[in-house]
């Protein structure tokens, strides 16, 4: 077994172990540094043969967040979020189509990590792509683009910092892996 507390001491492990979906966020607006931060570390997420298939719009705009609170069950999440960024599928940059995916996927854990590290929330919100086709005709994106999901981004509505002490129900490592069998010849 692995010591918890050296675990808890790699900066990069503790982010990860911290983060929280953050759902409440105050009114301001993020910086364009803190944006492009954001999305410097979407841009260097890995991908199969480099293809980099993901786009991404950055919507700020509360007109066109208040017609996309429309197509989802967390509609006030979209409405009040400083920033949402929608990724998409680039199909014509796309060779092939599950990696592509998780590559996006990807992207989306880099943005959510590095916005947790900023001290700023975000979540990631998939239920909208019940009405992918209605985002992409609000957001006018080419007949290329197919929508993986929105992040919504923004300043933490309680001053202080995600700890990660925060409940959050994780099954037991011994529910989910499984060590290879194998014999000694």
């Amino acid at each position: 077994m692995t010591d918890s507390k050296k675990i808890i001491e790699n900066e990069t492990v503790r982010t990860i172990l911290t983060r929280r979906s953050v759902r409440q966020y105050t009114a301001d607006s993020l910086s364009d540094d803190e944006i492009l931060t954001l999305m410097e570390c979407a841009r260097f997420a890995p991908s199969g043969l480099n293809n980099q298939p993901w786009r991404y719009i950055l919507i700020q705009n509360a007109e066109t967040k208040q017609q996309l609170s429309g197509l989802t069950h967390y509609a006030e999440i979209v409405k009040t979020a400083p920033l949402l960024i929608a990724g998409f599928l680039d199909i014509s940059a796309s060779y092939h189509r599950e990696k592509d995916i998780a590559a996006l996927g990807a992207g989306f854990e880099n943005i959510l990590l590095a916005a947790h590290s900023m001290n700023l929330g975000a979540v990631w919100l998939g239920e909208i792509l019940k009405n992918k086709d209605q985002v992409s005709e609000i957001l006018a994106t080419p007949d290329s683009y197919e929508l993986m999901a929105v992040i919504a981004v923004g300043r933490l509505e309680k001053q202080e910092a995600v700890s990660g002490n925060e409940r959050t129900d994780r099954k037991n490592l011994d529910e989910i892996i499984f060590w290879e069998k194998y014999s000694d010849k």
